[in-house]
């Protein structure tokens, strides 16, 4: 399979990357648990089905430590019990805001007061700038159908 467009070639897609990942290492950088953050990655990738997203957080969780148990049950988030209660609240407030289009009135207050128990407002605007931008990243990747599986920890930065 090869995507539909070279986005690492293309000049227009270059400048693209270059300031949608400026947006990225400020939201790297935060106070936001970096495990939290790749969790986060990995279940909206799950819901909009971007595999090559999916290879690279799975693969740079892991090789941050995070165990495969826990990388095995984001997907059944609800039901596992491997996760705090900050990190559900965060991955409640993921599946919400990317799930815009399915949710009548976007995302919940319940759920956005669920995530402020856990986060303060540095953390949670660092949590809705992730949502927004792995967002943006699958759905560039899903519509030039960017091949996974070749990605290696560490390869982009």
């Amino acid at each position: 399979m090869e995507a539909r467009l070279d986005i690492f070639q293309n000049p227009v897609a270059g400048k693209f990357f270059r300031y949608i990942n400026s947006a990225g290492k400020v939201l790297s950088d935060s106070t936001l648990p970096a495990a939290t953050q790749e969790l986060v990655k990995i279940r909206a990738s799950q819901i909009n089905g971007c595999s090559f997203c999916m290879d690279m957080h799975t693969k740079d969780a892991a090789h941050a430590g995070e165990t495969a148990q826990r990388l095995h049950l984001v997907a059944a988030w609800r039901e596992a019990k491997v996760f705090t209660e900050a990190e559900r609240a965060a991955l409640e407030l993921a599946e919400q805001g990317t799930r815009i289009a399915d949710a009548a009135g976007g995302v919940s207050d319940e759920v956005w007061e669920n995530a402020a128990k856990y986060y303060d407002e540095d953390q949670l605007a660092a949590l809705v700038g992730l949502i927004a931008l792995i967002n943006a990243y699958n759905r560039l990747n899903v519509v030039i159908q960017q091949p996974a599986g070749d990605y290696e920890p560490g390869m982009f930065g």
